[in-house]
C-alpha cells in the first residue's frame, strides 16, 4: 500500500449504508410532491452520486417545468431527519479504517450536514473530522473532477495519481478517472457492469476485502 499517498473515500453506500434509506425516502418525497413514481432500482439509476442540486435538475426534466419549492427542502429534512435514525456503517468498513497505513479523507456529494450526520450517527466521524470535502465547496459536482481535486490538494498531495478513489455510483467513478486518480468501484449494491463502463480500475463487494484489494493491485499497477 506505499504507492498511493491517498485514498478518498466516497461517503453514502462507501463508508455508511445509507443509499437504501436515503432512496426509499426520496422517491416518498417525489412521488407526494411531483406526483412521479420512481421504483427504488430506478431511483439508483438515476440518483445515486449526485448532488441535491443535479437531482432537482434530473426532476425538473422529468416534470418539463420547476419542481415545487418545498421539494428541496423536504429532500434534505426528511433524508437527513430518517438517516440520524437508521443508518448504519457500512459492513467492515471501521477495521479498514483502523488498519489502514495511510491518510485517507471522504469526498461526497451530500453536504456536510449530511456526512457529520450519517458519520456522526454511525461513530465514524472521529476517523474524518477536518477532513470532509463536498461538491458544496467547489464549482462542479461528480462527474466532474472538482471535489477529488480539492481533496487532494487540501489533504497535500500534490499528483493526483498517487490518489485511490472508492467510489459506489458511476458518476463518481467518471470524476475520480477524470481526476487522473485510480478507482476502485465498491459493488455491493451498484451494478458491476456499470462501475466498469464508468471506467473504475478494479471493483470489488466486500468491503472487509479493501486491503487485500488494493495489494493485489499495487503488485501489477506498479
Amino acid at each position: 500500500m506505499k504507492c498511493f499517498e491517498l485514498i478518498i473515500f466516497d461517503c453514502d453506500g462507501v463508508l455508511v449504508d445509507s443509499e437504501r434509506i436515503a432512496n426509499e425516502i426520496f422517491a416518498t418525497v417525489i412521488q407526494e410532491e411531483c406526483g412521479l413514481f420512481f421504483s427504488l432500482e430506478e431511483m439508483f439509476d438515476t440518483f445515486v452520486g449526485c448532488s441535491a442540486t443535479q437531482c432537482m435538475e434530473i426532476i425538473e426534466a422529468r416534470l418539463g417545468r420547476k419542481p415545487p419549492p418545498r421539494l428541496l427542502e423536504r429532500y434534505g429534512s426528511d433524508i437527513n431527519r430518517g438517516l440520524s435514525l437508521s443508518v448504519v456503517p457500512v459492513n467492515g468498513i471501521e477495521h479498514v479504517l483502523e488498519s489502514v497505513s495511510i491518510p485517507f479523507c471522504v469526498a461526497s456529494s451530500g453536504s456536510h450536514e449530511k456526512m457529520r450526520t450519517t458519520l456522526g450517527k454511525t461513530g465514524l466521524l472521529k476517523y474524518f473530522d477536518g477532513r470532509l470535502f463536498s461538491t458544496s465547496d467547489v464549482a462542479r459536482g461528480k462527474p466532474f473532477p472538482d471535489v477529488y481535486l480539492h481533496a487532494a490538494k487540501t489533504m497535500g498531495i500534490s499528483d493526483p495519481s498517487r490518489c485511490l478513489v472508492i467510489e459506489d455510483s458511476p458518476l463518481g467513478v467518471q470524476g475520480g478517472v477524470a481526476a487522473g486518480m485510480t478507482v476502485f468501484g465498491y459493488a455491493e449494491l451498484m451494478d458491476t457492469g456499470k462501475l466498469v463502463s464508468a471506467g473504475a480500475h478494479r471493483t470489488f463487494d466486500r468491503m472487509e476485502r479493501l486491503r487485500a484489494e488494493i495489494d493485489a493491485y499495487v503488485q501489477t499497477a506498479f
